[in-house]
């Protein structure tokens, strides 16, 4: 079984896996910072972009996930959605699938996993993959198990394949984005091509 944590926008990897099967998302486990579970990583048009969903009292030690509460402070909804549009206008699929996108960057969650859960339900449908198990508690892992919660854990089999980025007439290809980038770059190839990176 692989384990995964929550993740925002999560990386090609992550959905490799998921369409892979055998999977579970740990809702249970406590929120660490720096990690997936509130930032991902595009592709803007001088190289790889992170972008962070801010929460409140992140710095509170074993904050479990189901308590991170989204902070609305600062304008992160309209910085995430600006880099997205100014980053992705340009890709093949975009205009198809950034109606879709839009209202989270437009609606107010309360909770962190709310938002997470409610993004990779969208990004499963839209890419063809099924949606994970999700564990309320802590998934305690056997020994035999691929357990992804560490804070930059990358699976040893995870073998990223090419595809044509928005920027790739100046820009080497980047592995690992957020399956965003894929997904504006093959629309419904996606799933193949994610099924290619794992053996």
């Amino acid at each position: 079984m692989t384990i995964l944590p929550l993740a925002y926008l999560g990386s090609v990897e992550y959905f490799a896996r998921l369409l892979r099967g055998d999977c579970v998302v740990d809702l249970g486990e406590h929120f660490v910072k720096r990690s997936v579970r509130n930032r991902t990583r595009i592709l803007a048009c001088d190289g790889a972009m992170e972008l962070t969903v801010h929460v409140a009292h992140a710095d509170r030690p074993r904050t479990p996930m189901r308590d991170v509460r989204i902070d609305y402070s600062k304008r992160w909804q309209h910085q995430h959605w600006g880099a997205l549009v100014a980053s992705y206008r340009a890709s093949p699929y975009f205009e198809h699938y950034a109606p879709r996108f839009e209202p989270f960057y437009r609606t107010g969650y309360g909770f962190l996993v709310d938002y997470d859960c409610e993004l990779l339900r969208l990004m499963c449908g839209l890419m063809g993959v099924p949606e994970p198990l999700f564990s309320e508690r802590y998934v305690e892992a056997a020994p035999d198990d691929l357990d992804l919660r560490p804070r930059h854990a990358q699976g040893p089999d995870f073998s990223p394949e090419p595809y044509v980025q928005v920027f790739a007439d100046r820009l080497p290809f980047v592995p690992n984005l957020s399956a965003a980038d894929l997904l504006f770059a093959e629309g419904p190839a996606a799933a193949a091509l994610l099924r290619r990176c794992l053996p």
